[in-house]
């Protein structure tokens, strides 16, 4: 069970040295625009995941005339900390480095809501994956850790052959890939129909104030290959690889692939495409949800992030998804500008302020 019990940030954006000790259930950070409410939770989200969800230059991150950023939290009686500059980078458990983000998010799993990094029914398939991929790694994270890993390095090998015209090493990287596509594949889809029992299981009871009686949502993986490929046979896929080789050469990259995979969503039959604004971002919690409840089931509990609430739900739905995670008992983080009062517990709340990036409690 993740708990931040405090966090020290220093120099994240205007975040120059804010100190917080967090509720165990539910902190409110309330400001104006530009205050630097939706930073603080950016920099949480950064030291479970060493990235942002906003941009991928560090650059953007580093305060003005500042060489780096610290952010160091004690998480379940543990000290986490990552330190960033433009040439290095240093993360630290109980003071001792370690060389994988892997351990990181093991220790801080984070799952975030938030306008700026979109949501996921409606969304581009990169985002798909990525919330996919989160999951499956929670679900089995060294076994998926090491497959993910060597898949990126052997497409990055193939896509440098075929773009350099050498053929003679392609068969045994194709070899490589059709036993790593096969294994990423499985993964995803065995998440896939586990999130599927659970929406049934649960659209009578914790979602049944999102999801009606007689809605059907529902949701299935493509998987980056074609029609005509079995996904989970090794050989299909080697035979197509090899088939299509000269094909490949032409493009001088590999179109096909787990990289490729997608998720398809719908709702009563109509594809997302098709669903309006509100009905992707009620569908959007609904996966979201499910993807931390089978988290907890796993005994593994995440932190949330909720950023800008009021900006992107209604008050309907926000009482739904703070219910929900009050129910499961996990630790929450939410930002909003504060013009609305919003259903929380007051007994299970903490509420901060935040003015020119320092914290308050009120």
């Amino acid at each position: 069970m993740a708990i931040i019990e405090k966090l020290h940030v220093l120099k994240f954006r205007n975040l120059t040295d804010q100190y917080l000790l967090p509720n165990n259930n539910i902190n409110l950070i309330i400001g104006q625009n530009g205050q630097g409410k939706t930073n603080f939770i950016e920099s949480i989200y950064y030291l479970g995941h060493s990235r942002s969800f906003k941009t991928k230059n560090l650059k953007d991150i580093i305060p003005f005339d500042e060489q780096q950023i610290k952010i160091t939290a004690l998480v379940d009686k543990q000290k986490v900390s990552i330190k960033k500059s433009r040439d290095k980078s240093q993360i630290l458990i109980d003071e001792e480095k370690i060389s994988s983000n892997s351990l990181l998010s093991q220790i801080l799993p984070i799952q975030i809501i938030s306008p700026d990094r979109g949501f996921v029914v409606g969304g581009s398939p990169k985002l798909k994956r990525s919330y996919l991929d989160w999951g499956v790694f929670h679900n089995k994270s060294n076994e998926t850790l090491t497959a993910y890993k060597t898949y990126k390095k052997t497409l990055k090998n193939i896509n440098t052959l075929l773009t350099s015209g050498n053929t003679g090493e392609l068969d045994e990287w194709f070899t490589q890939f059709a036993s790593l596509s096969v294994n990423i594949t499985k993964g995803r889809m065995d998440y896939v129909e586990q999130l599927k029992t659970l929406l049934n299981d649960q659209s009578k009871g914790r979602l049944n104030s999102l999801i009606k009686t007689n809605d059907d949502f529902t949701f299935h993986i493509q998987t980056g290959w074609p029609k005509e490929v079995d996904p989970l046979s090794q050989v299909k896929i080697l035979e197509y690889l090899l088939k299509n080789k000269t094909n490949f050469l032409k493009t001088k990259y590999l179109s096909y692939g787990p990289h490729r995979a997608n998720i398809e969503y719908l709702l009563n039959k109509r594809n997302e495409s098709f669903l309006s604004r509100g009905e992707q971002k009620k569908m959007s919690i609904v996966f979201w949800m499910l993807q931390v409840l089978i988290l907890v089931q796993n005994k593994t509990k995440p932190i949330v992030l909720i950023d800008d609430v009021s900006s992107e739900l209604d008050q309907s739905k926000i009482k739904s998804i703070i219910d929900y995670l009050t129910e499961i008992n996990i630790q929450i983080f939410i930002s909003d500008i504060g013009n609305i009062d919003l259903p929380l517990d007051p007994k299970k709340t903490t509420i901060f302020e935040i003015k020119k990036g320092v914290l308050k409690g009120l």
